[in-house]
């Protein structure tokens, strides 16, 4: 874990998943994403996890490996001045995806409160892993039914506590937008607490820019969620 701590912190955590097709990236790649957030003094971690095809193509590795990391910030929160009861998750491609499966997670598994956090944001997630699976991913994720289904947030509304902000960009490419769109509706159906926001002009990297803009069609609403001026 990177584990950012602002000289000004006021003891609110965000978890970061980055992005890379499973496959790829560092979290020491997407500080620049969470600049605004440590300026006004909230605590940010950005997990590392496994490549998808350094553990068998097997993704329920990598979605363990962030629930734990999980499970490690909050028991271990007051280790750098962080306040557990006020974390937030949020990510970005197949970090989105990672980070929605954790919040549709049975928290106790891990020894936590089923409402761990407070609020996520999912920028360009994945939300159903079937159209995944028909993809050229399938090269190097080995797809099961178990993992499908278990790993498929869409189908697991029923876990979902935490307020959720979802965003795509108009210029992503059809079925990322799908995803979100679909995701947002079936919640609302649920009943959840979900709000979709569209970035006009943006694709799916440049969409990183608004998470780093407090001022920015996402960075507005992700602080009002944390409660950051």
């Amino acid at each position: 874990l990177d584990v950012y701590v602002p000289d000004n912190h006021n003891g609110k955590i965000q978890v970061f998943i980055h992005g890379g097709a499973w496959s790829g990236g560092k979290a020491s790649e997407y500080t620049f994403v969470v600049e605004s957030l440590l300026k006004a003094g909230a605590i940010v971690v950005i997990p590392d996890f496994s490549p998808v095809q350094e553990v068998n193509g097997d993704l329920n590795v990598l979605a363990d490996q962030v629930r734990r990391a999980i499970a490690f910030t909050y028991k271990r929160a007051s280790d750098f001045g962080g306040d557990p009861s006020q974390m937030y998750l949020s990510g970005h491609s197949s970090g989105g995806h990672l980070a929605a499966v954790a919040l549709t997670t049975q928290g106790s598994a891990l020894g936590l409160p089923q409402d761990v956090f407070k609020g996520g944001v999912i920028c360009s997630g994945l939300f159903d892993l079937n159209p995944v699976r028909l993809s050229a991913r399938s090269k190097y994720i080995k797809f099961t039914d178990e993992m499908e289904n278990s790993l498929s947030p869409q189908r697991h509304f029923e876990m979902l506590r935490a307020p959720l902000i979802v965003i795509y960009g108009t210029n992503e490419s059809p079925e990322f937008q799908r995803q979100s769109i679909d995701f947002v509706a079936a919640a609302k159906k649920k009943g959840k607490n979900v709000k979709l926001v569209v970035a006009k002009n943006y694709n799916h990297f440049e969409i990183l820019e608004l998470m780093a803009d407090k001022q920015s069609v996402l960075g507005i609403p992700m602080f009002n969620q944390m409660g950051l001026s």
